[in-house]
């Protein structure tokens, strides 16, 4: 099977090791990195590469530049969409509530691959073809070092987006009544070096219902991974409470199991020690890239070509021959 990867070559968190597992467990696969500007306007791209010959066509982009290009969308045979933000489908404060859910009826024969479980089975009682396959992390980039631990809490990354207006407010309150580190890295080295000076790290997917990449790259790292429930979505993705990860509720709840895990440096290192096995036997690119392959290959429903109109006008605008 032939299979084109379009990804966004913009990305901050860097994924090269899951595309390279991805390719090396298809028949074909060819990684083509686009720039902002490619993904909003896919057209031109895909007349020049004769996408038409690909039995795959997996798109990883911003759902805000695909929305605008529908009839391009349903040119495409075959066509998956990889998603890891499609969470926020499901958020009520989110403006990219039902986004996904109307874009992807409106191209019946396509597949989603989503990173939540309960999104996935959402979206599949809404007559999506949808398939859950988690975030991961890379095994090779990340890593538990044995550094010396002198952070004794913390939190890498991004507060700025309007999606984070929850995650903000109660990381800035813990860090004041906690004195936790909250600050960003450059990705990679830094990163990872960050990453193994941290005892507990503090999570705070707040109304996400989905576990974000940091919470497997943190357990990877040999931090406690003390996150914000995500009711169902836990038991469904194999977190337990006190035995790989740490859960918690309420701000009240993360300062209480603070003060738990640093009075007793035994469950504390147990639970490190349970969450890094965890995440190395089950969230490794090596394997989550596997099952997007598989998923990516699995036969899909039957392909419902677009009106004469359509084919008539991508052709004309683009250039793009659309099989019938």
């Amino acid at each position: 099977m032939k299979v084109m990867l379009l990804v966004m070559n913009e990305q901050r968190v860097i994924l090269d090791r899951l595309y390279d597992i991805v390719q090396q467990n298809c028949d074909e696969c060819i990684v083509y990195r686009l720039s902002k500007q490619q993904q909003m306007n896919l057209g031109p791209f895909l007349a020049s590469v004769d996408y038409q010959t690909f039995d795959r066509v997996v798109i990883f982009s911003r759902v805000k530049r695909l929305v605008p290009q529908l009839r391009v969308l349903k040119c495409i045979p075959g066509l998956v969409f990889l998603e890891h933000d499609a969470y926020q489908n499901y958020m009520p404060a989110s403006k990219y509530r039902g986004v996904y859910s109307r874009l992807y009826r409106r191209l019946p024969s396509c597949r989603a691959l989503v990173s939540g479980a309960v999104v996935a089975r959402k979206m599949l009682a809404e007559g999506i073809d949808t398939v859950f396959v988690s975030k991961g992390y890379d095994e090779q980039m990340l890593r538990n070092t044995g550094s010396e631990r002198d952070i004794p809490i913390g939190f890498l990354g991004s507060l700025k987006s309007t999606e984070y207006a929850q995650r903000k407010a109660l990381l800035e309150s813990l860090a004041q009544r906690t004195g936790m580190l909250v600050t960003r890295t450059r990705s990679g080295s830094e990163y990872l070096e960050t990453l193994n000076r941290i005892k507990i790290f503090v999570s705070a997917d707040i109304g996400m219902n989905e576990f974000m990449i940091k919470n497997y790259e943190a357990m990877a790292c040999g931090c406690v991974l003390l996150a914000w429930s995500q009711g169902e979505e836990d038991k469904l993705l194999g977190f337990e409470d006190m035995h790989n990860t740490v859960f918690y509720r309420s701000e009240d709840e993360a300062v209480e199991k603070i003060k738990l895990l640093q009075g007793d440096p035994e469950l504390s290192q147990r639970i490190a020690s349970n969450g890094q096995a965890f995440a190395e036997s089950r969230y490794s690119f090596a394997r989550v890239g596997q099952a997007l392959a598989t998923e990516i290959q699995r036969e899909m429903r039957p392909w419902q070509p677009p009106s004469a109109f359509t084919r008539f006008w991508v052709k004309l605008r683009f250039g793009m021959k659309v099989p019938v």
